[in-house]
C-alpha cells in the first residue's frame, strides 16, 4: 500500500510540518528565514515592520468537538488535509485518505456532508483518485475546494509516484462537488528556484475567490523565499481558475504579472507547511491557519496588500498531527456569525490529531469566536451586508459595487445582515444590477437557482427566489452552464 504523499515526504527528510515543528519549535513553528529574505511587501523604504500595526483581538466561546468528526471508515488507514465549506445550507468536507478497491492504489480524495459542522458525518466516499497516467497517476491529495458561480473548483496535490520532486498542483472542476473532471496537466509546477534537502516540491494548495481573482496559496520547498527547511507559503492569483492567463505572483513589490505559474517564489507569507486561508470580510484581512508545535493552530492575519499584520495572532489550542482546514463559506471567505455578522467572526478548523503509523488521522473540530471584529463600519468591511438606500430600496455591498434589491425580504435571504442605517461612503459605489420583485429566474436539475438580469445569471438560493415571487424556468444543466454568469449571490449565507 503506497504511503500518503505527506508520509513519504517525512521519509525523504524533515518535510512534513509535524517533523519540522517538533525539531525547531520557534515562535512561527519552524526556523525563520534569513533576515535578507522578504517577509512582507515593501511599499516604501521607511515602512514599519509588518507586525507594527497588530491590533489586539478578544476571543471567546472556545470549543472542541467530541471525538472524530469525519473519516473514511474502518478501511481508511489515514484521514487528513481537509477542506470544509458551508455550502447549500450544509457543511461539506473533502480530505485526503485511501480506500481499498478504489481506482489506482494511492491517495484518494474523499467527501462527506452534514447539516451541522459538528456532524454527524457519514463515512466518506472517494470522489478523486490517481488517474493512472500523467502527473497525478498515483496520488491525489490535499484538496482545496471553492464554488464560484455554481462551479466547484478543486485544487489538489498530484503525484505520478513516490519519489523526490514528483508533486505538482492539479485542478478538477465539478457541478456538484462529487463528480469531477480533472485537467490533464498541472496548473502549478515546482519553481525549482533552489535545491534543498527537502525534496517535497510543490503542493498543499489553498484557494479563495476575492474581487474576481482566484487566490492560490501553496507550499513550494524549491521556492527562493522558502526557509532552510523548505517551508514557506507562496501566493499566485488570476481571474482564470486554470491559471492559464493573466497570472500574477506576490513579490516584495506587490502583485506582479508573471509569464507562468512557475515564476520565482520571492515572497513567503507564512513559514509553514500545509496551511489554509480565507478572506475575512468583517476584518478586511486574510486569515492564514497553520500548525505550531506546542500551541495548536495559529491563525495570523495579513492586510489586502500583504504589507502588515493588522491583528494579533489567534491560537486554537490542542493536539494536532497535520495542517488544518478552515471552515469557510463556498467562495473561501469566512462564514458570517448568524448572531452578529458585524462584530463576531467564527474561526473553526478541522485537523488530524493522531498518527499511528500509516499517516495522520482522527480529524477533529476546534473553534473559537473573535468577539471584537468591529465590522460593517466602513465599506471595506461590509461585503455582503445590506442597508437602506435613499430611494427606499435595499442595497447590498458586493465587492466594490452595489446590488439594489426591491424587497427587504429578498435581501434578508441573500445578505449576511440587513442594517437599519447605511455605512459611510455608500454613495461612492456604482450599482451593478437591480433585483426587482418578479425578476425571472432559472433552475436546472443539478444546478442552483439564478436570477436572470441583463441576460446574465446571478446564482442565488431558493429562498430568495420564493421571497421575490420570481417565475422560474426549468432549463437543462447544459443550458445553465452555457449562459453567461455575473455575481454569485448564494455564497454569503451558504445557501
Amino acid at each position: 500500500m503506497p504511503r500518503p504523499i505527506r508520509a513519504m515526504a517525512r521519509t525523504i527528510g524533515c518535510l512534513a510540518a509535524v517533523a519540522v515543528l517538533a525539531a525547531c519549535g520557534s515562535a512561527e513553528g519552524i526556523t525563520p528565514p534569513a533576515p535578507t529574505e522578504p517577509t512582507a511587501v515593501r511599499k516604501r523604504p521607511d515602512q514599519p515592520p509588518a507586525d507594527a500595526a497588530e491590533a489586539a483581538l478578544r476571543t471567546d466561546r472556545a470549543r472542541q468537538g467530541a471525538g472524530t468528526l469525519v473519516s473514511g471508515g474502518p478501511a481508511a488507514p489515514y484521514n487528513y488535509a481537509p477542506t470544509a465549506l458551508l455550502d447549500g445550507g450544509r457543511y461539506r468536507i473533502w480530505w485526503c485518505s485511501q480506500l481499498p478497491d478504489v481506482g489506482v492504489p494511492g491517495d484518494d480524495v474523499l467527501t462527506a456532508s452534514a447539516d451541522s459542522v459538528r456532524g454527524p458525518f457519514p463515512d466518506g466516499t472517494a470522489v478523486l483518485h490517481g488517474s493512472g497516467a500523467g502527473f497525478d497517476a498515483v496520488h491525489t491529495c490535499d484538496p482545496s475546494v471553492i464554488r464560484v458561480n455554481g462551479v466547484y473548483y478543486m485544487y489538489y496535490t498530484g503525484a505520478a509516484g513516490d519519489g523526490a520532486l514528483v508533486n505538482s498542483i492539479g485542478l478538477a472542476v465539478s457541478a456538484d462537488g462529487v463528480n469531477w473532471q480533472r485537467r490533464p496537466d498541472p496548473v502549478v509546477p515546482a519553481s525549482m528556484d533552489k535545491q534543498r534537502a527537502n525534496t517535497y516540491g510543490v503542493g498543499q494548495p489553498s484557494v479563495l475567490h476575492l474581487d474576481g481573482w482566484f487566490y492560490l496559496m501553496f507550499t513550494d520547498t524549491t521556492g527562493q523565499a522558502a526557509n532552510t527547511a523548505g517551508a514557506g507559503q507562496f501566493v499566485l492569483r488570476s481571474p482564470d481558475p486554470a491559471f492559464g492567463s493573466a497570472v500574477q505572483a506576490l513579490t516584495p513589490n506587490g502583485f506582479q504579472d508573471v509569464p507562468s505559474t512557475k515564476a520565482k517564489r520571492s515572497l513567503s507569507v507564512a513559514n509553514a507547511y500545509s496551511a489554509d486561508w480565507m478572506w475575512v470580510d468583517a476584518m478586511n484581512a486574510f486569515a492564514i491557519a497553520h500548525e505550531v508545535d506546542g500551541k495548536g493552530t495559529v491563525i495570523s492575519f495579513w492586510d489586502k496588500d500583504f504589507t502588515t499584520h493588522p491583528y494579533q495572532d489567534v491560537v486554537l489550542a490542542g493536539r494536532w498531527k497535520e495542517g488544518p482546514g478552515l471552515v469557510r463559506r463556498a467562495d473561501g471567505h469566512a462564514p458570517a456569525s448568524p448572531e452578529d455578522p458585524c462584530g463576531r467572526v467564527p474561526l473553526d478548523v478541522v485537523r488530524a490529531t493522531s498518527d499511528d503509523g500509516p499517516g495522520p488521522t482522527d480529524l477533529r473540530l476546534f473553534g473559537v469566536d473573535i468577539a471584537n471584529a468591529d465590522g460593517c463600519k466602513v465599506l471595506a468591511t461590509a461585503d455582503g451586508v445590506a442597508m437602506p438606500s435613499s430611494d427606499r430600496m435595499i442595497v447590498m455591498v458586493f465587492g466594490d459595487r452595489l446590488v439594489k434589491i426591491e424587497r427587504r425580504s429578498v435581501s434578508a435571504e441573500i445578505a449576511v445582515k440587513v442594517l437599519d442605517q447605511p455605512v459611510p461612503g455608500l454613495d461612492s459605489l456604482p450599482v451593478v444590477t437591480v433585483i426587482r420583485a418578479g425578476t425571472p429566474a432559472v433552475h436546472a436539475p443539478d444546478r442552483s437557482y439564478a436570477f436572470v438580469l441583463d441576460g446574465k445569471l446571478w446564482p442565488v438560493g431558493a429562498g430568495a427566489v420564493t421571497a421575490n415571487s420570481s417565475p422560474v424556468s426549468e432549463i437543462s444543466d447544459a443550458d445553465w452552464d452555457g449562459r453567461p454568469k455575473s455575481g454569485d449571490l448564494s455564497a454569503f449565507r451558504g445557501n
